[in-house]
């Protein structure tokens, strides 16, 4: 067994397990208990997304300040990373929290792809033979690859559609970082033409895309955008002026009076002095 597939296993047992509990107990055909199943498990993901949410809006929300530090420090990448760093702790910001979801999704489709893979040759001819693996009747079979039949490309333009609402319904605070995930749906057809891609597999990534974005309508009303924090000023509060008086600063403040004349300050001066001696 190759090394990738004995670490999936773990996952592949309980996604096979729920398949089959989901067919033969429940009565859902193939195709339904696979969106049954994705619903499931982003039910179960629902506490790191809103994590996510939370760390993404908070990290929106310091997005000017952060990008005036980077602009600061752009010509020293070090003390630019040490600043950055320093600018997360300060403000309880957690950037990797916004990929949690993701990092955790991954697995799972990978797991998933290999259940589909062998699906019909190990469990639909041994164990359940001549049962249904069709969808609304127009997916004939979601174990066939998806340029096998015309319903599989009908499902990559809805999993296009709908990747691209699920980019445009998060918040980013990089503009670019939102340009480049727009990108990888497109690159994403060129990869699943290529590959043995399931149907199945593309039905469950369709229905993660649908959620999240009517996650994103509802976590939208539950968290609102945060107000941009106050800005911080560089401006040091004025020195006190010392005061004439008794010393309580009851008094006006003592400043130099304009209308002495030049001749009238250096005769005081000489008479502070006292007269010269004569030789």
């Amino acid at each position: 067994m190759m090394i990738p597939l004995a670490i999936l296993e773990p996952i592949e047992r309980p996604l096979s397990a729920i398949l089959e509990w989901l067919h033969s107990a429940v009565g859902l055909p193939w195709a339904w208990a696979i969106i049954v199943l994705t619903v499931l498990v982003r039910v179960v993901l629902v506490p790191l997304t809103v994590k996510q949410i939370r760390s993404m809006q908070h990290l929106q929300q310091h997005a000017p300040e952060l990008k005036a530090l980077q602009q600061k420090y752009k010509g020293d990448r070090q003390k630019m990373n040490e600043e950055v760093m320093k600018f997360y702790r300060e403000n309880s910001i957690n950037p990797a929290a916004s990929c949690l979801p993701i990092l955790v999704q991954i697995p799972i489709f990978i797991s998933l792809y290999y259940v589909l893979r062998d699906f019909e040759k190990d469990v639909l001819n041994v164990k359940y033979p001549g049962s249904d693996v069709g969808w609304l009747n127009v997916v004939p079979n979601i174990t066939d690859n998806i340029t096998s039949h015309w319903s599989g490309w009908l499902l990559v333009v809805i999993y296009v559609v709908s990747q691209l609402a699920s980019i445009i319904s998060m918040p980013m605070p990089d503009p670019r970082q939102k340009w480049i995930m727009l990108a990888l749906p497109f690159v994403f057809i060129l990869f699943i033409v290529n590959a043995t891609f399931p149907v199945g597999l593309l039905l469950y990534w369709v229905t993660t895309n649908l959620w999240t974005v009517g996650q994103g309508l509802v976590t939208r009303r539950m968290f609102p955008k945060p107000p941009p924090p106050p800005k911080r000023s560089s401006r040091t509060a004025p020195k006190e002026v010392e005061t004439a008086g008794d010393g309580t600063g009851g008094g006006k403040a003592a400043q130099p009076s304009r209308a002495t004349a030049p001749g009238q300050q250096r005769v005081r001066r000489r008479k502070k002095k006292g007269p010269r001696s004569r030789r």
